[in-house]
């Protein structure tokens, strides 16, 4: 489904990445852990077409994305949750969602999918004029989370859901990410910084530190590891 072969990231005359290989399957769910500044967000980056490749070749279901530029790549099926969300704050949450549907031609699609976003988020019903600005962390994260899912992805890359909310809304957000994964069969890979929350819940995973994969394998062997656990997972 999606696969990172060499792929080489440089801002300036530092390396943000260096030589990344991974691949996900279709409706796998991948976990991406490891320190500040290991280029966790840099990697989604480059998938979502954000940043430049200096080296390498990421392919979507076998399509090279080189030639496809950021604003396309969602009418191929990714959808990117960005870090500290960024939702269109002087719009309303309504406007919000129905800029997610914009990849796709059927419009009564489009209108069936806010309607099972609103339903995954009731809060959101609650306040689909509100202004996304005036949201709460947590609520903005939803929102987030459920633009992207407007658009009927095939890949959602999640980039640090968790990131400041309080531990009680982590947990609900952690729990509608495994339900939309178990329910639609959605590929996701998600990177996080609370590395046990997020290898709980994937099908495989991969250690980042300085720009490399260091590690691989499945969310309990992860776990597993004396290494893994003592350098990330606080054991």
């Amino acid at each position: 489904m999606l696969s990172l072969e060499g792929v080489s990231v440089r801002y300036g005359g530092l390396s943000a990445l260096t030589d990344v290989s991974l691949s996900v399957g279709e409706g796998e769910f991948v976990t991406v852990i490891g320190p500040n500044g290991a280029g966790k967000t840099t990697l989604m980056k480059a998938i979502s077409g954000v940043v430049p490749l200096s080296a390498g070749r990421i392919r979507l279901g076998g399509q090279d994305l080189a030639a496809v530029p950021a604003q396309r790549r969602p009418h191929l099926g990714l959808a990117h949750v960005p870090e500290n969300r960024q939702v269109f704050s002087g719009l309303s949450v309504l406007e919000n969602l129905e800029l997610g549907t914009t990849p796709l031609a059927d419009r009564a699609q489009s209108a069936g999918n806010i309607e099972h976003v609103l339903d995954l988020f009731p809060i959101l019903r609650e306040r689909t004029a509100q202004l996304a600005g005036t949201l709460s962390g947590g609520q903005q994260q939803m929102l987030a989370i459920g633009r992207a899912l407007a658009s009927t992805p095939k890949v959602l890359l999640l980039d640090e859901p968790s990131m400041g909310l309080a531990p009680s809304i982590v947990d609900m957000i952690f729990e509608r990410i495994a339900r939309i994964h178990r329910e639609t069969g959605v590929t996701v890979v998600l990177v996080e910084q609370r590395a046990i929350e997020a290898l709980e819940l994937c099908t495989r995973a991969y250690v980042l530190t300085t720009g490399r994969v260091v590690a691989s394998g499945s969310g309990r062997d992860l776990m597993r590891s004396e290494e893994v656990s003592r350098a990330y997972l606080g054991a």
